[in-house]
């Protein structure tokens, strides 16, 4: 399995269990699930006591989405000239940890003019999007994006591919 985990912070933030499909060359999309957790029912063999009947006991059952769940991810918010700040200052660093790392020119480039375009497709449904950041949240790390698909069950979340580096685990 791989791991991948945020190239500014080494937050894990997904893995290849997920079905991962690239979107325009710079982001990776993963369906995500709605998951139950918290409602772990453990029988230790007692009997309710005579006079009270049935012990009730408080249902913490909480539905969340298992790659938020899974990966610590916290939300956070943005409006649409906080985050682009934030985008501008993001894409400039994954941009020096794409040299340190002696991508080709044409990489940092591709990445670059992609990331521009996948951008203006952000701002355009920016109303859509649900904004998670990695367990650190060191607000200089990777802004996850959350949404839903068209039938508006199914989430998904979407990462910068070039903002990931792999770990084997």
């Amino acid at each position: 399995m791989i791991i991948y985990k945020d190239i500014i912070t080494g937050d894990e933030l997904l893995s290849d269990s997920y079905d991962l499909k690239e979107v325009d060359g710079v982001a990776w999309e993963a369906d995500c699930r709605k998951i139950t957790v918290g409602n772990d029912n453990i029988d230790i063999g007692a009997n309710p006591s005579a006079e009270e009947g049935e012990e009730g006991v408080e249902d913490s059952a909480q539905q969340v989405i298992d790659v938020v769940h899974s990966f610590r991810l916290n939300e956070t918010s943005f409006d649409k000239k906080s985050y682009l700040s934030h985008l501008k200052t993001y894409m400039k660093k994954v941009k020096e940890a794409l040299k340190e790392k002696n991508a080709s020119d044409e990489e940092v480039t591709a990445f670059e003019k992609g990331a521009q375009a996948f951008a203006k497709k952000i701002i355009a449904n920016f109303k859509d999007y649900e904004f998670l950041i990695g367990e650190s949240m060191d607000p200089d790390g990777m802004v996850i994006l959350l949404n839903y698909r068209e039938d508006g069950v199914t989430p998904y979340v979407t990462v910068w591919k070039h903002g990931l580096t792999e770990m084997k685990v």
